[in-house]
């Protein structure tokens, strides 16, 4: 259990795989204590299998039959003293098992009951199996992952997984556990993620009537302008420009010379984009990433090196801040955000499977003792 700003909540959480233990995850990274409930079964469950069990860090384990009635009450007595719960079957499973909201919530009614699905609770698709680029798809925040001609892909469950899942249950946790705490009321969440990814589109939306966005791909100053864009090196590697504001293009222009070029005087001019771009590309081409860096990085052009999972660790900038964390023999990015009051030093480990079933059993125990004691 850790000591940041969320010590003293604790979460329950359902075996499962994606958004649910990012949550969780995310949770047990600022202090709270993520009780694990997993399959009897070792390796029953894709999530269990997972190599390394980077979504399991920093939490409590105790496996359970959940279809066995003493292990239901033991859950049960575990949800009494919770704040929360999260849980990511298909509608209905939960409430198959004895174990929905309203089972729950007589329990303790104070729990906020954490529901993470890609299609939600209700509607035609409610049912229906997906992933996350399906929900990202529907959502529209799909359609410009990807360049004018190419086909949307965007990153591995980043967009929708983590983005508009395991973000949006994350913060609806919160925001029920601070009501529940003033009226002693929880709440059922819905976190579905083809609402989160869509609720993320606002910021385009916001653009589109203005026409800041088009509907086309490769059409918007976000979405295919020659300085919001990213270029191939000399050595095969990419950097990022997002000169957007005109300070900034400003600034690009005086570092690579092209202030006094008449191809690059009317930033928005859509006709002058191809031109720019092609000269762009084949200047950034004539030199190696390292040229660019030095060059650019730091400015007010705003620049950034396109790194990948394996050496984003050496860039400068994430060295410096510690982003990246390999002490126990893997990578993985520390708790964000930082809090100036905790240390970001430390990350849990991933417990093993059913590491503190006795461990949960004596809390409970001591607990009863006590109530019964002041009662």
């Amino acid at each position: 259990m850790g000591q940041g700003p969320l010590s003293g909540i604790r979460i329950i959480e359902m075996e499962g795989i994606g958004p649910g233990p990012f949550s969780g995850m995310h949770l047990a990274d600022l202090g709270a204590d993520v009780v694990l409930i997993e399959r009897k079964e070792k390796g029953s469950n894709p999530g269990s299998t997972m190599p390394i069990g980077i979504l399991k860090r920093g939490k409590r384990s105790i496996a359970l039959d959940l279809k066995n009635s003493d292990d239901q009450e033991l859950l049960m007595n575990l949800i009494e003293g919770a704040d929360a719960l999260i849980e990511g079957m298909r509608p209905g499973v939960m409430e198959r098992l004895n174990l929905g909201p309203d089972a729950c919530m007589k329990r303790n009614p104070r729990l906020v009951y954490g529901r993470i699905t890609g299609w939600g609770q209700d509607g035609p698709l409610a049912q229906a199996a997906g992933h996350d680029l399906n929900y990202v798809a529907v959502s529209s925040a799909m359609w410009y992952a990807s360049p004018a001609g190419g086909k949307p892909l965007p990153p591995p469950g980043l967009v929708g997984d983590v983005g508009g899942g395991a973000n949006y249950l994350t913060i609806g946790l919160l925001a029920g556990i601070i009501r529940a705490r003033t009226t002693g009321k929880g709440d059922v969440i819905d976190a579905a993620i083809v609402d989160g990814s869509a609720h993320m589109m606002n910021l385009v939306f916001d653009l589109l009537p203005k026409g800041l966005m088009q509907p086309e791909r490769g059409q918007s100053a976000l979405d295919g302008a020659p300085w919001y864009n990213s270029y191939r090196c000399a050595d095969g590697r990419y950097i990022t420009l997002g000169s957007l504001e005109p300070k900034f293009y400003s600034v690009l222009l005086d570092l690579l010379n092209l202030t006094d070029d008449p191809v690059y005087e009317h930033q928005f001019d859509k006709n002058a984009w191809a031109n720019q771009a092609k000269r762009l590309s084949d200047l950034f081409a004539s030199q190696p990433s390292a040229h660019w860096c030095e060059l650019l990085e730091g400015s007010d052009a705003c620049f950034g090196l396109v790194t990948s999972p394996t050496d984003a660790a050496d860039h400068p900038h994430n060295k410096e801040r510690g982003i990246f964390d390999d002490s126990l023999g893997f990578r993985q990015a520390i708790a964000a955000p930082r809090f100036a009051s905790v240390s970001n030093d430390f990350l849990g480990e991933a417990p093993l499977h059913n590491e503190h079933r006795q461990e949960l059993i004596d809390e409970m125990v001591s607990e009863q003792r006590r109530w019964i004691g002041a009662h």
